[in-house]
């Protein structure tokens, strides 16, 4: 199937995790007219055909919640929870749509596992990464010695950060 130069870039607006699907969505409605090309105008009545769905996920944050491997031996969570259900400390910024879509550990030092993670939560739509407070906090637990890299890895693939969830 053929696309116009405008359609193509109309195309590159929606978001990565659900743009293949919507590039197949948009060619099956072209071939049912019988057309071989896709126009500008075709990639915009898709877009209002289901412009309902695009709406409710564009008003929903998704969160994630990263954490110290070694501190959730001993730590259900239950902080980070609390504070995100009850829109406290460091997600009071987030109003009733926004939920959370994934709590995970980095995998153990040097945070191996966050890079994998993160790649899997951007094809959920993760549109933010709080690191949590345990990987922060310089009493109760030692502060996190690769922070500084686990931060990079998340900011490289394009994913908000906030530092800090209950604390």
């Amino acid at each position: 199937m053929d696309w116009e130069p405008e359609a193509s870039k109309e195309l590159e607006k929606i978001p990565e995790h659900v743009r293949k699907m919507a590039k197949m969505g948009i060619e099956t409605s072209v071939e049912k007219k019988g057309k071989n090309t896709v126009t500008l105008q075709d990639v915009r009545e898709a877009a209002e055909r289901f412009g309902a769905l695009m709406e409710k996920d564009e008003k929903t944050t998704k969160i994630a919640v990263v954490r110290c491997d070694i501190v959730s031996e001993t730590c259900p969570g239950v902080a980070c929870f609390k504070a995100f259900n009850k829109r406290k400390v460091h997600f009071s910024q987030y109003d009733k749509d926004a939920e959370i879509v994934g709590f995970f550990t980095c995998g153990g030092c040097p945070g191996r596992r966050v890079f994998r993670l993160v790649d899997s939560l951007m094809k959920h739509g993760v549109d933010v990464i709080h690191l949590s407070s345990c990987m922060l906090m310089e009493m109760g637990y030692p502060k996190c010695p690769h922070i500084d890299e686990i931060k990079q890895m998340i900011l490289k693939k394009g994913v908000k950060i906030v530092e800090g969830t209950h604390h």
